[in-house]
């Protein structure tokens, strides 16, 4: 059963006329005022959701309680960001500059990763259509992340009884250095990250497994490391839970990424990926994590792909 203190942000809705249980989570209705021309991709949380439109429902996220975010996060720091009282050196590590509704924004992303989760342990499959901010450490900020979701839900899990053994699969273009300081040393956690080896961020961090790949990839390598180590090391470890960080600025043409992935290429990732977890009875929840193509519609629809993969494996 979902413990008491997670089921407030993950209270069930029906599925209205959907042939399935499945649901997805945006936070699209959080914005955040960015100067004209930054580098953030907010286009693209609501491009996804009508995307899906059709599809399945999409909610609005829940917010995460700050007393859940505060068991991975410094509870100091994390005022300190609520109340704004943040360096210039901290903004600029962030990424984004501060604001009330750029804090709000973090914990409601991250918030549809809980609430994903629980989708996940009742239907196998979970669908947020953000988070997956994978850079954030405990008292630090980095790369547009503010909350860790994927170690914070790794923790509730863990802690709350909902798992005995938790992987992380990152499959942004960058190392997930926050998750993997942040869950170092957690034994019952595994963090697997495939990822650009010279690209952000410059100073790793230790996971489990880092398989780190060099410029240029493309679908046959990345697909051949996947197969051949990645979704080996997941079998070996035998999680009861998947966290799935579905980036998708592995393509060519991703601003921040040097891969050279395609569509078709990012969509038969996720099929194995998700394929594995279900034969395998493992839950697993999807994250969108990172996406920054110059074109914009192939953004859009990579990101949408995830879910269109996991309707596909599971329902």
């Amino acid at each position: 059963m979902f413990p008491a203190r997670l089921r407030h942000t993950a209270d069930v809705t029906d599925s209205g006329p959907f042939r399935h249980p499945f649901r997805a989570y945006t936070p699209a209705a959080y914005t955040f005022p960015l100067p004209e021309g930054h580098r953030f991709p907010a286009y693209k949380y609501a491009g996804v959701a009508e995307h899906l439109a059709g599809l399945l429902p999409v909610l609005d996220t829940p917010a995460l309680r700050w007393a859940d975010a505060a068991r991975l996060h410094d509870p100091a720091w994390l005022r300190r960001w609520r109340r704004g009282e943040v360096t210039a050196a901290e903004e600029r590590a962030f990424g984004l500059p501060w604001s009330a509704g750029v804090v709000e924004r973090a914990r409601r992303a991250a918030g549809g990763s809980l609430a994903a989760l629980h989708d996940a342990l009742a239907h196998g499959w979970g669908a947020n259509l953000a988070g997956g901010t994978h850079h954030a450490f405990r008292d630090r900020a980095e790369g547009f992340c503010l909350v860790n979701d994927a170690a914070i839900l790794t923790h509730l899990a863990l802690e709350g009884g909902l798992a005995r053994r938790v992987a992380i699969l990152d499959l942004d273009v960058h190392q997930g250095n926050g998750t993997a300081a942040l869950l170092g040393a957690e034994a019952r956690a595994f963090t697997l990250s495939i990822h650009g080896e010279r690209n952000y961020p410059f100073r790793k961090e230790v996971s489990s497994l880092d398989l780190g790949l060099p410029d240029g990839v493309t679908d046959a390598e990345y697909l051949a490391v996947l197969r051949g180590q990645a979704l080996p090391a997941l079998e070996a470890f035998r999680p009861d839970l998947l966290l799935y960080l579905a980036g998708v600025d592995v393509l060519a043409g991703d601003r921040f990424g040097r891969f050279a992935l395609t569509l078709d290429g990012v969509r038969e990732r996720n099929r194995a990926v998700l394929t594995w977890a279900r034969r395998a009875g493992v839950p697993v929840v999807t994250m969108l994590a990172g996406g920054y193509n110059r074109d914009p519609a192939l953004t859009v629809a990579a990101h949408a792909s995830v879910v269109q993969d996991g309707l596909e494996v599971f329902a």
